[in-house]
């Protein structure tokens, strides 16, 4: 199995006035990221390019983690924003196998859509967050989708991803991080959604699925 992506380890400058102002905007993170990926792509630059990225805050630095199946260019980053490092996925894609223990950890954006009553069958229902249990069985059914036996998994709530603009009312997208052990049960679901990416909110740090041999 030969997978073509590559994934960039951002250390943050928090002292940078454009990681300030994407930390507190989404869609103006989005907007940077997009940057490091070719220009030209057509209508859908996001899918066309792979791109899925996370923030990972620890308490020794904040992380951003960025996903493309196109070139990545650090330089046309915003002078300043942080020290990063680029690897090639190719050697994870060509380890995986069937049975093969793995660490993981993703963002997710937990929804369902809302049932409407009979007299509303012509109409769509709300897209409604999950939390709790319900986020957990979402996320479980997910991975089963993507190739992977869930062993473990913690949930860690975080803050929501807003969008701000000219409405008080910008749509805000709930997170939820998920780390845990599981087995590998279909490498080729699970290269498919490795690159593709899991669930909503992808443009606003949702969906980047990572991978770690699990020890033994």
């Amino acid at each position: 199995m030969t997978e073509t992506a590559v994934l960039a380890r951002i250390r943050l400058n928090l002292h940078n006035r454009a990681v300030q102002r994407d930390l507190r905007d989404a869609t103006e993170m989005h907007r940077t990221l997009m940057r490091l990926v070719p220009d030209g792509l057509g209508d859908s630059p996001r899918m066309r390019s792979g791109l899925l990225y996370r923030l990972d805050v620890t308490d020794n630095a904040t992380m951003l983690l960025v996903q493309a199946m196109q070139p990545i260019s650090p330089e046309r980053l915003p002078e300043g924003y942080g020290e990063i490092e680029v690897k090639d996925l190719s050697p994870m894609f060509t380890a995986l196998r069937a049975g093969m223990g793995v660490r993981y950890r993703i963002t997710v954006n937990p929804v369902k859509r809302e049932r409407l009553s009979t007299e509303q069958k012509n109409k769509r229902g709300r897209i409604l967050p999950l939390s709790g249990p319900d986020a957990d069985q979402w996320w479980n059914r997910r991975a089963t989708d993507a190739g992977l036996q869930l062993k473990t998994l913690l949930p860690s709530p975080l803050d929501p991803a807003s969008r701000r603009g000219k409405t008080t009312s910008a749509p805000r997208h709930s997170l939820i991080r998920y780390d845990g052990t599981a087995t590998v049960s279909e490498p080729a679901a699970l290269a498919t959604a490795l690159l593709a990416g899991i669930g909503r909110g992808k443009p606003y740090g949702a969906g980047l699925l990572t991978l770690a041999p699990a020890a033994t």
